[in-house]
């Protein structure tokens, strides 16, 4: 026998997922990430997610659980999982920015929010982090308004913009902007020596090499997936992710794929995305390759754009040394990645040695795909 649990389906940026009501789901959390799981089709050790909903891929792994929230400074509360594809595993640490952008819509048309027209403004406590984001959503007739001629790399179509402003994204983890003290360390590793990388924790901590430390160009999209690539980047990821406390070894930290998020960067260069359209280096500021759960993330994270951006702006890291020449004073920086180019406003206060990451804007879309029960099997949802 099978339970029915209400869920929907949304597309929030280039990620989609389940988004459940957090009284529609079981309050023990093992429970509940067995219940997820199930729904999903996890573990499945063919990593296609047969027997669920998933999509076989990190981007279309992700559930986001709401709840109105009980603080008055806000509408509602936001928890993100990260579903494992092979793994009994959901991730809670840290967050999605693309499923970000769909929490205000759900919450809107589940009636979590009071909709105004033209606008809604919803106000999100973003679980993991502990952080602030407030959503501006359009709305018409007191519902989502999908409808307009916004474009994101990543996702056929157009749709409506929706504004993501993510406030004092920095310490989102780790609580410091710069983990370690440094704006560019160099770590030792075993088997791979000593590697220039900049760590930067801002949304979701992120560790940034440059692309010629790998002796890569940075321009590269399938070969950033080759198994000796992504052995490569799992070892410094897992090795910087000892040195900033978030794992008590490299063996604890290749169970954590989630965070932190390890990236590639290389200055402006001219390549054809993943669906042949060109991306011109006289476009972008720089260039960037993002990791998800192991493989490469085929657009950009759009927490990792905004931990990307804030430290492309800081003077001394591995990112600001990327930067085209036009970049310099602006307040948005716009970058290349597998699936286009993403650009992402930030406002960085620095007096001498430290800085503060008051801000991060950018625009997104999103889409509700999906509406009704997801079926689990009824022995999930008893407790060992």
């Amino acid at each position: 026998m099978q339970e029915a649990i209400p869920a929907v389906l949304m597309r929030g940026g280039t990620s989609k997922g389940l988004f459940f009501q957090r009284d529609h789901l079981p309050a023990a959390p093992a429970v509940r990430d067995r219940v997820i799981l199930a729904a999903y089709g996890s573990p499945d050790p063919y990593r296609r997610q047969m027997n669920g909903i998933g999509g076989a891929i990190s981007q279309s792994s992700k559930t986001a659980i709401i709840r109105p929230s009980q603080d008055p400074a806000y509408d509602v509360e936001y928890h993100f999982g990260q579903v494992s594809i092979d793994r009994p595993i959901v991730e809670y640490n840290g967050n999605c920015g693309n499923m970000s952008a769909a929490v205000g819509p759900f919450a809107v048309d589940e009636g979590l929010v009071r909709a105004e027209e033209p606008v809604t403004r919803v106000r999100i406590f973003q679980k993991n982090t502990g952080k602030r984001i407030v959503a501006e959503i359009p709305v018409k007739d007191g519902r989502f308004d999908e409808a307009g001629d916004y474009a994101i790399a990543g996702v056929p179509g157009t749709g409506s913009r929706i504004t993501l402003r993510f406030a004092d994204p920095g310490g989102s983890m780790t609580g410091r902007l710069l983990p370690t003290g440094s704006r560019q360390d160099t770590l030792a590793i075993p088997s791979l020596g000593k590697i220039r990388l900049s760590i930067m924790d801002a949304a979701n901590p992120v560790v940034f090499v440059p692309a010629d430390a790998l002796g890569l160009s940075g321009a590269e999209i399938d070969e950033f997936d080759s198994p000796e690539v992504r052995s490569t980047l799992e070892t410094i990821r897992s090795h910087a992710s000892v040195a900033i406390g978030l794992a008590a070894s490299p063996e604890e930290a290749r169970r954590k794929q989630a965070v932190p998020k390890i990236a590639v960067v290389s200055p402006p260069q001219s390549y054809r995305a993943a669906d042949g359209e060109p991306v011109h280096a006289g476009g972008i500021d720089f260039t960037a390759r993002i990791m998800s759960m192991g493989f490469l993330h085929r657009s950009y994270a759009v927490t990792g754009g905004i931990c990307t951006v804030g430290a492309a702006m800081l003077a001394g890291t591995v990112v600001h040394e990327m930067l085209g020449p036009a970049a310099a004073g602006k307040p948005l920086l716009r970058f290349g990645h597998p699936g286009g180019a993403l650009e992402i406003g930030a406002v960085i206060e620095t007096s001498g040695d430290a800085a503060i990451y008051r801000e991060a804007v950018l625009g997104r879309t999103a889409r509700r795909l999906m509406q009704g029960f997801v079926l689990v099997p009824k022995r999930c949802f008893e407790e060992n």
